[in-house]
């Protein structure tokens, strides 16, 4: 089956690139931006993070849920910044009920890309949260910028 080419370059930036910058709101509408390592979880279509309820990313997504992710590939010395591969994500975070058949595919999700991380899942205080995406701005190259939808991008993230 044939796949588009920015569909294509979307997976792989997704697939290679592990952290994303998180901006989530305060309850008082006030913008903080931070750094967290995700997941793709192909069975929702969503992306997946592990973060610590003393967090405050994760205090402002539990009351305001709107988020926004961006993922990029690296800066190369030498090179223009200006055409790095890069995608921001809208979307709905949800937190995930421990044991259940969400929280268990993220779960699996996350430890395929982080095993390291599986300590951590055991500590109270962590939770996962699905990102489900609502639309999407993908900037592939100079020139090569689209829009998706969340039908579009839940494409992309299952597997072809």
């Amino acid at each position: 089956m044939h796949e588009p080419r920015l569909d294509r370059a979307l997976r792989e930036l997704l697939s290679a690139q592990r952290i994303a910058s998180l901006g989530t709101l305060s309850a008082q509408g006030g913008p903080h931006v931070s750094m967290v390592p995700f997941a793709i979880e192909p069975s929702a279509a969503c992306l997946v993070i592990h973060v610590s309820l003393l967090a405050p990313h994760t205090r402002n997504l539990l009351s305001v849920p709107a988020v926004s992710v961006m993922v990029m590939q690296p800066e190369v010395a030498g090179e223009p910044v200006h055409a790095l591969p890069r995608v921001s994500i809208d979307g709905t975070a949800a937190r995930l009920q421990p044991g259940s058949p969400s929280w268990l595919a993220a779960r699996q999700a996350y430890l395929a890309r982080f095993p390291e991380a599986e300590p951590m899942t055991q500590l109270g205080d962590f939770s996962f949260v699905a990102l489900h995406p609502t639309a999407a701005r993908q900037v592939a190259g100079f020139g090569m910028a689209r829009p998706l939808d969340a039908e579009e991008l839940a494409c992309v993230l299952r597997p072809a």
